[in-house]
């Protein structure tokens, strides 16, 4: 289909992506393109270190797996990492099938696109620790991603304001916010975007299904399986309400996530949240809905077991959508 492979695109976000940070060579490990976690390795690294990278920055997706832009963390072999972003509070907390008929309500009372866009506004991070000092700091990233029925299109990616993560709580409102800097700025010609779902797809429960099969989902899914295609999906298109609707019935419906209440995302944004635990049991991923709009708005993934790396109960990755065009400069 293209004039450039899945693996060299991906080489060219990386090698876009803060050069000074990423190793040329870095490219996410094979399991990691096989269930599109956020948790990315490089296979090289300087001798005596190794290069860690945590979180993911991008919906660009090479083939079946998201193409991710890594921020490389350098960390002295054998030494663990600093403590990761605590989890977001949650109140109130009702039932999966509760949560989920809240968000129908509120998803059909409340506008949306008319039809699904390939363009995606989100917002991410990742861990920038020092290897010599162990000093941590959190870096966001904010990216857009618009591309064309001919796959061609443009990701353009701004590094965040970076923080320290003990700040995070205190500063909720204020964790994303943009530097101005461009970390990507990358053109994508005709026929190089390689997604499973090409054309737009309409709104119907087996439509959206039909869509989320070719992401991924296999028959009879678990609620892990239907999140990993679900990502995937939201990483390449701005969906419309009722689409997004019927993505919620089908996690809900595989018995698989827990309602967790409401809390506040990382942009001050009222949500309620559903979790699902990963079908290893190493990871659990939230899913953010607005209270006001029902849209789904953001994910995050809490590592469960200690690591050399991070510590159980500490957040390794998240990434939001329907972003403010403002926050996005």
């Amino acid at each position: 289909m293209t004039a450039m492979g899945d693996h060299a695109l991906l080489d060219r976000v990386l090698t876009e992506a803060d050069p000074a940070r990423t190793p040329r060579d870095a490219h996410p490990g094979a399991a990691a393109l096989m269930v599109r976690d956020r948790i990315i390795r490089t296979s090289r690294a300087p001798r005596r270190r190794r290069a860690v990278a945590v979180g993911w920055a991008s919906g660009l997706a090479a083939a079946a797996a998201a193409a991710v832009v890594a921020v490389a963390v350098l960390v002295p072999q054998g030494e663990a990492v600093a403590e990761g972003l605590d989890p977001l509070d949650f109140s109130s907390a009702e039932s999966a099938a509760a949560t989920v008929e809240s968000a129908q309500e509120s998803l059909a009372a409340s506008d949306g696109p008319i039809a699904p866009e390939r363009v995606v506004r989100s917002a991410n991070w990742a861990f920038d620790i020092n290897g010599s000092t162990g000093e941590t700091e959190v870096v966001p990233q904010l990216t857009v991603l618009q591309w064309e029925p001919d796959l061609s299109g443009h990701m353009t990616s701004i590094l965040g304001v970076p923080y320290d993560p003990a700040d995070a709580t205190a500063n909720m409102g204020a964790e994303v916010s943009s530097s101005g800097q461009i970390s990507v700025d990358l053109p994508i010609e005709p026929g190089q975007f390689a997604t499973a779902v090409p054309d737009a797809f309409g709104s119907s429960e087996q439509e959206v299904e039909a869509a989320l099969s070719a992401f991924g989902m296999p028959a009879d899914p678990t609620g892990a399986e239907v999140l990993t295609a679900m990502t995937t999906m939201l990483q390449q298109w701005t969906l419309t309400n009722p689409q997004q609707s019927q993505l919620l019935g089908i996690l809900e419906a595989t018995g698989d996530a827990e309602g967790l209440g409401s809390t506040v995302d990382r942009l001050g944004r009222p949500a309620a949240g559903l979790r699902v635990v990963s079908d290893d049991g190493a990871a659990s991923d939230v899913v953010l809905m607005s209270i006001d709009t029902g849209r789904i708005i953001g994910i995050e993934r809490t590592n469960l077991e200690d690591t050399d790396l991070i510590d159980a109960g500490a957040v390794v990755s998240y990434t939001l959508w329907d972003l403010d065009e403002s926050l996005i400069r």
